[in-house]
Formats: C-alpha cells, sequence, structure tokens
C-alpha cells in the first residue's frame, strides 16, 4: 500500500492526522496502510475526500483496487 502512504504524504498528513480522521488508534490506521486490515469501506470515502483535492481523478477504485495493490497480508 505504498501508494497510499505516498497520497497521504502528498496531502500533508501523517499517519496520526489519519488515524484521527478516521476515529481509530495509529497503530489500526499503521495497519491497514501497510496492507494488514482491510480499510472498511467508510474509511475509503474518507481517504477519497481528503485526497481529491490533489489528485482530482482520484477514484476509490483507482486508490485501493489497482493492479499493482499490495494483496492483504494473512495472519
Amino acid at each position: 500500500m505504498c501508494e497510499l502512504a505516498n497520497m497521504r504524504k502528498a496531502i500533508g498528513y501523517t499517519q496520526t492526522d489519519m488515524a484521527k480522521e478516521f476515529g481509530i488508534s495509529l497503530q489500526a490506521y499503521y495497519r491497514k496502510e501497510k496492507g494488514y486490515t482491510p480499510f472498511t469501506d467508510s474509511e475509503k470515502v474518507i481517504f477519497k475526500n481528503l485526497v481529491i483535492k490533489v489528485f482530482p481523478s482520484a477514484t476509490i477504485d483507482s486508490i485501493f483496487f489497482a493492479e499493482n495493490a499490495k494483496k492483504y497480508k494473512e495472519g
């Protein structure tokens, strides 16, 4: 999920900032960004709405379901 980190950084947010936006712990956000835990549908919408100003053509599909997206790790 390196692309998610790049997008987050492009909008000037830290992982802590994103965790606050989602109402989750920093550790929970870290696990989502690294691909260990999936984002919920509502979190996907929040993420898209945060990055849309910098990435106007971004869609939920292009952000979360790109061909090169990392598959979630088991465990």
